[in-house]
């Protein structure tokens, strides 16, 4: 059967847990390859075992499996929060589904399930971040996400965060 042939019930979605780490990792490797980025993926499975994919891990997952195990998408998240409305909030980290199966719903049925979870623990929202050249942008839409505003993300890596870390109060 190929992946074009494949029908939801062909596919498991469950939360991920330390001994899938093999398996989203290599996940995240294949989003940063498709992004062109795979050279600043610098986790590695044991990293994500350390710090997620347990009950009450600061990052979570879903994994999406074929019947035959091969793991074919991803949603990882975590919770922040929003002081506004004192609300948990549900953020999407990534979500990947491989290039076979784009178009099946799969990725539909991650963000689905992103929702039930959010709901479940009372979240405000769920949010995510894309660039703005990310084809995924209209999938996004068409499930009801809309740009937040005037927002822009802002963030502070490398030299400039330890040199900020470094400053003296």
């Amino acid at each position: 059967m190929t992946d074009s042939a494949l029908s939801p019930s062909d596919i498991s979605i469950a939360l991920a847990t330390a001994d899938d780490a093999e398996a989203v990792h290599a996940l995240i490797v294949a989003l940063a390859e498709a992004q062109n980025a795979a050279h600043m993926v610098t986790s590695t499975p044991d990293d994500l075992r350390r710090d997620g994919l347990y009950d009450g891990a600061k990052l979570q997952a879903l994994l999406a499996r074929k019947a035959t195990g091969d793991a074919v998408g991803l949603a990882l998240y975590y919770f922040t929060y929003s002081t506004w409305t004192c609300t948990p909030v549900l953020f999407v980290e990534d979500l990947y589904v491989d290039a076979g199966l784009r178009g099946s719903g799969l990725g539909k049925r991650l963000m689905a399930g992103l929702a039930r979870i959010a709901r479940d623990h009372g979240c405000l929202r769920v949010g995510l971040e894309v660039k703005t050249d990310n084809q995924a942008r209209g999938f996004y839409e068409r499930l009801g996400l809309v740009q937040k505003g005037p927002w822009l993300p802002y963030a502070v890596n490398g030299a400039a965060f330890h040199a900020l870390a470094d400053t003296a109060d």
